[in-house]
């Protein structure tokens, strides 16, 4: 889920930053501003749900930034604080708008409760009940339907679980699924099928790169005995197999033109008709394809068909690299040390901590395909209970800088331990410049900061 943002407006540095840090450690997403015109800088540029506002500032007072806020981001959620609180400045307070009003000092615990209370927490709490409990129920149907899950707890794939739950709904949109090759778009695929009321029907997946064209209607289509050489029997095709359910379309940017345009006039016509036959059959099938190429860049290369694009691509999912949720590889990784350690009948209790910390900085080119063959022969070539980093060099995963390893596999989950290889990561990816750093993890320098003290980082 998404993370609350709040902007602090107060000209005291020892307050800023004692409730910036306070907060950061709540996970809220902080920012800092000690006067009027760079918090209005801020607003341009950040979102912002919460805007914790003193009463007396430089430039303008609190009460004139409440206008303002409210004229020009009318969705923002103030609270106001003041060292000279009055009943008259909380009445006027509450009647411009701010949802909650604190005399200093106050305690951080108070605070946390206020912000708890506004309706943008409400909202955003609800939608992570909401979104992990389609997770858990789409998990579940998938795996008791047949065999397999979407593995990882990052709000990319809970992204994509949400998408699959809300098409399958809607049993006749096309949907493309696009991603690099090895994310698990087939996965994908079979997950609509089964989640939809076409589950008791086929699913049919077809490789597109692996059809010759002389064959294409033929496999499509069916054809009747005697249609062409060696057409001994009748024969019915693809879309009459998986007629009532779905059919999926691997790499469907690599079938030829011409193909794509019998394909396009039976997907607008909804019937067939088999080689050799004189009557058309009607068909009802869920088309669900899937590429990993730019499907945009071929359409400009006239080598794929802008209309057969329009009509695949009734609704699209996009499943992100594993490079791009590492936070799903310590998971994924016990996932398949489990499963094919028994599939293996091999008797793995545990990882090396070595080995995620080393997966953590791997890119992973074949995304999720390449990860469970990378497990597999680990396990394959271990010959104790533990799998180490020895058994992961021919996968080209090398060992990281000491002081970012781990000394368990649970540290892995320790939000303050990744916090910190993230802030090493980016101050050697800038030589060590701070503002630079602070600017590739997208905070404030003077956060950035408070985060070397806290990790106690010293350059």
């Amino acid at each position: 889920m998404e993370s609350l943002s709040i902007l602090i407006l107060d000209d005291e540095k020892v307050f800023r930053d004692e409730i910036s840090e306070f907060l950061e450690n709540e996970s809220f997403t902080v920012n800092a501003a000690d006067r009027p015109s760079e918090a209005f800088k801020i607003l341009e540029k950040l979102h912002v749900d919460v805007l914790i506002l003193d009463l007396r500032l430089p430039e303008m007072d609190g009460f004139a930034v409440l206008e303002k806020v409210k004229q020009l981001y009318p969705d923002i959620e103030v609270i106001m604080i003041t060292g000279h609180g009055d009943m008259d400045a909380v009445i006027q307070a509450m009647r411009m708008g701010a949802v909650e009003f604190f005399p200093k000092p106050f305690r951080l615990l108070d605070m946390k409760a206020a912000i708890r209370r506004t309706r943008r927490f409400i909202n955003l709490a609800h939608k992570l009940s909401e979104v992990n409990k389609s997770y858990e129920l789409v998990s579940k149907d998938l795996r008791d339907n047949f065999g397999y899950e979407i593995i990882g707890t990052s709000k990319a794939i809970q992204q994509v679980m949400d998408l699959m739950r809300k098409v399958a709904q809607v049993e006749n949109t096309s949907v493309l699924i696009t991603g690099e090759s090895g994310t698990g778009k087939e996965l994908v695929a079979r997950g609509i099928h089964y989640l939809s009321t076409r589950r008791d029907s086929y699913f049919h997946a077809v490789n597109c790169s692996a059809i010759p064209e002389t064959l294409f209607e033929s496999e499509f289509f069916g054809h009747k005995k005697g249609a062409f050489t060696g057409a001994n029997e009748d024969k019915a095709g693809w879309f009459e197999v998986a007629n009532g359910g779905s059919l999926f379309l691997d790499e469907i940017v690599d079938m030829q033109p011409n193909m794509q345009s019998k394909l396009l006039r039976v997907l607008e016509d909804r019937k067939i008709r088999r080689l050799g036959a004189i009557s058309d059959i009607p068909i009802d099938v869920r088309i669900i394809a899937a590429t990993n190429q730019n499907i945009a860049d071929l359409i400009e290369m006239n080598k794929f068909r802008n209309d057969l694009y329009f009509r695949i691509n009734s609704f699209e999912i996009y499943i992100p690299p594993l490079r791009e949720r590492t936070e799903d590889i310590p998971i994924l990784l016990k996932y398949y040390t489990d499963y094919l350690s028994k599939k293996l009948n091999k008797k793995i209790s545990g990882i090396d901590s070595k080995v995620i910390s080393a997966a953590l900085n791997y890119p992973f080119p074949g995304n999720v395909r390449e990860l469970r063959n990378m497990v597999e022969r680990a396990i394959i070539l271990s010959d104790s209970d533990r799998l180490t980093l020895n058994e992961f060099t021919f996968a080209g995963l090398k060992p990281i800088d000491e002081e970012l390893e781990m000394d368990d596999v649970k540290e892995v989950f320790d939000l303050d331990e990744i916090e910190k290889r993230a802030i090493i990561k980016a101050l050697k990816s800038t030589n060590y410049v701070k503002t630079d750093a602070a600017q590739l993890l997208n905070i404030t320098r003077q956060s950035l900061d408070r985060r070397l003290e806290k990790h106690n980082i010293m350059l």
